[in-house]
């Protein structure tokens, strides 16, 4: 809001300073700055308020130290996070940028979700909450919707670069010069440590013809589903210690916003030779604001927590990651960039499916870690959770910096 009426008072006044407000690098700033003072300032009425509701957690005992003391601390606080997320992007983002649109739908698509499940689990003594078929369709119905923007919305471009070759008699030489077709509507996305690094969805169809291409949304929605649905069930189960998947998050999200910025930018996206993706740069607003969210957030989060984040907050982070690294055509860095998910997600799997083996083969269920996920492990093994916390950050900045570094490793 903001942003239309600081370009008004430019275009039609000439307010000295009113021009700043077209930089996305002044207005990402801003958005910081306004998340960290509302998550900070009004993130404590906002605990104030729900443990007057007692909004407490109800601890389950699984042994472990510390465990018992964190009942009673008032969860659903991912209300924090969503609000200081979206008050800074409305005032200060452009509201018709589509990707703009695509993840304010997103955070209050996956904040509902985790806002019933918690709302159940609280307010109707249930402690399943929300049934988890029920969570599968919310995520496979955002799934669908990203999926479908980004295959079909006009808006949703990339702008491809021209191989210009000058022959000079025997000697073919590329020209310093890039040279770029007019965007255009494209499912390509990014490959990472190869040297072409674009991948096209398309040609994985294209194997049935060139009419087949019409249908290849049949393999890229489901692929979109499969990545948002693993992503927010992997921050979800992050979300198990105090302040470990707000601080993982926020690397993960700092990251995106480099990539997002750079693939927005023309010189930027020229001089690193990576993709570039018109109207991404907006996208900045929006994940400064998150991750200016996510750190004020730590604030109450950090150990000993005085709020938990619940579904709330977790199932929101991991959708939000999950559409940032598609729009800006990076979802195949997802294994590295939030390698911390993955390894909670794996350790779960892993751990259920060698139960399950070995109750059939031996009739004894056996564990390849003492508990998962994997932060219960080094929990069990004597470990403070602020230790488990702290080093599970540092391996979370080694992967940012490995994804960063794969903008120029081909």
């Amino acid at each position: 809001m903001l942003y239309y009426l600081f370009e008004y008072l430019e275009k039609n006044f000439d307010i000295p300073g009113a021009g700043l407000f077209s930089f996305i690098t002044f207005r990402a700033a801003l958005a910081v700055i306004l998340s960290l003072v509302i998550a900070t300032f009004f993130g404590k009425k906002i605990i104030r308020f729900l443990q007057r509701k007692q909004m407490g957690e109800t601890i389950r005992d699984l042994g472990l130290e510390g465990q018992n003391e964190k009942s009673g601390t008032p969860t659903m606080g991912g209300i924090i996070i969503i609000l200081a997320t979206l008050i800074p992007v409305l005032l200060l983002a452009k509201l018709d940028n589509i990707y703009v649109i695509m993840l304010i739908v997103t955070t209050l698509w996956m904040g509902t979700i985790g806002f019933i499940d918690d709302y159940l689990k609280k307010f109707k003594n249930d402690k399943k909450g929300l049934p988890g078929k029920f969570k599968v369709i919310g995520q496979v119905g955002l799934g669908i919707f990203v999926g479908a923007v980004m295959y079909m919305h006009p808006d949703v471009t990339v702008r491809l670069e021209k191989e210009h070759n000058t022959t000079s008699g025997e000697l073919t030489t590329q020209t310093s010069t890039r040279e770029f077709y007019p965007e255009e509507n494209s499912l390509l996305t990014t490959i990472p440590f190869v040297k072409k690094n674009e991948f096209n969805y398309e040609s994985l169809i294209s194997w049935a013809g060139e009419d087949a291409k019409d249908f290849i949304w049949l393999i890229f929605i489901p692929i979109v589903i499969f990545i948002i649905t693993a992503v927010s069930n992997g921050a979800n189960l992050t979300d198990g210690v105090d302040g470990l998947a707000a601080g993982t998050s926020a690397i993960i999200a700092v990251t995106l916003a480099l990539f997002a910025w750079v693939s927005g930018n023309l010189i930027f996206s020229d001089y690193l030779n990576i993709m570039y993706i018109p109207n991404t740069g907006e996208m900045t607003i929006f994940i400064t604001a998150f991750v200016g969210a996510l750190i004020g957030f730590l604030w109450y989060n950090a150990y000993p927590a005085q709020v938990f984040m619940g579904d709330t907050g977790s199932l929101t982070i991991g959708g939000v990651i999950a559409v940032i690294a598609i729009a800006i055509r990076k979802e195949l860095l997802i294994p590295i960039l939030c390698g911390i998910f993955l390894m909670e997600n794996l350790s779960v799997v892993l751990q259920v499916s060698w139960f399950k083996y070995t109750k059939k083969k031996y009739g004894e269920g056996r564990r390849i870690f003492r508990m998962s996920p994997l932060h219960h492990h080094y929990q069990v093994k004597g470990f403070h959770e602020s230790k488990i916390v702290t080093r599970f950050w540092i391996v979370g900045i080694f992967l940012a910096i490995l994804t960063i570094v794969t903008l120029k490793i081909r």
